[in-house]
């Protein structure tokens, strides 16, 4: 059985001892693929030093995530896509649009997305979406710039049905994370009514950690409580859905 977390901050444990260990819980829990997402210029060193250190396991993203974006978001982004001519990336992301915490940059945001999908299409690589409470403001943004090289993931996807039909229609696979083992979340509901095929499986620890460690940091070998609640959802063996769940990180990533 291999598990694939399309979505996970570990390099964000600096202290070796302590990330060799998260690695180990991985692997003794069959997440052997971790896709590792950038979110500004810093974190570009250690999703690198991840990625040499376990290059069978960890594979890197380059992007500017929505929270980051400032007045001098220009110059991140020409350092960010500079450093993408050296370095061996499977995707553009965390990129997008995030409203929780601050509307009044929904333009320079807005700008900074497009830019980045962009990359993507020059690329030829997906985009791995962050949205929080912007679906109506990503959705027009990629309603602008669909075409067939237009494709990614729906990071920490918690929408309703419609939305994830339009995610999908898109071509964007759902990732699902620690969100759907919460009791009131709704996902099961929506997952009930979407292929197992539209899904892929994500952590994005150190953040949302599923039951039992709800309120606890999270970390990638977590995923498999991920994949045991898919597996009750769609009432087939936790084998079946971590082998659809890592076929889907192939098809989008492409390794």
């Amino acid at each position: 059985m291999l598990l694939t977390d399309t979505h996970t901050h570990l390099y964000y444990e600096t202290d070796e001892e302590k990330q060799a260990l998260l690695m180990q819980r991985c692997l003794d829990n069959n997440v052997g693929r971790l896709f590792l997402p950038n979110v500004d210029i810093a974190s570009i060193a250690s999703i690198d030093a991840m990625v040499k250190k376990y290059p069978k396991n960890c594979f890197a993203m380059a992007g500017l995530h929505p929270c980051e974006v400032k007045e001098d978001y220009e110059l991140v982004l020409d350092e960010i896509c500079q450093s993408i001519v050296d370095r061996e990336i499977y995707a553009i992301g965390e990129i997008g649009i995030d409203l929780y915490w601050d509307k009044s940059t929904l333009g320079i945001q807005k700008t900074a997305f497009v830019e980045q999908i962009n990359w993507a299409k020059d690329l030829d690589l997906p985009i791995v979406i962050h949205c929080r409470e912007a679906f109506d403001e990503v959705f027009e943004v990629l309603e602008q710039e669909k075409g067939e090289k237009l494709r990614g993931i729906f990071h920490c996807f918690t929408g309703n049905l419609e939305q994830a039909k339009q995610a999908i229609d898109l071509g964007f696979y759902l990732g699902i994370g620690g969100v759907v083992t919460y009791k009131k979340s709704g996902l099961d509901e929506v997952l009930m009514n979407i292929p197992l095929t539209n899904v892929v499986l994500e952590t994005d620890s150190p953040y949302l950690a599923p039951v039992p460690f709800r309120g606890k940091p999270n970390e990638s070998s977590y995923l498999i409580h991920v994949a045991e609640r898919l597996a009750e959802i769609y009432n087939t063996s936790i084998e079946e859905i971590a082998s659809v769940t890592t076929a889907n990180s192939i098809s989008v990533f492409k390794i």
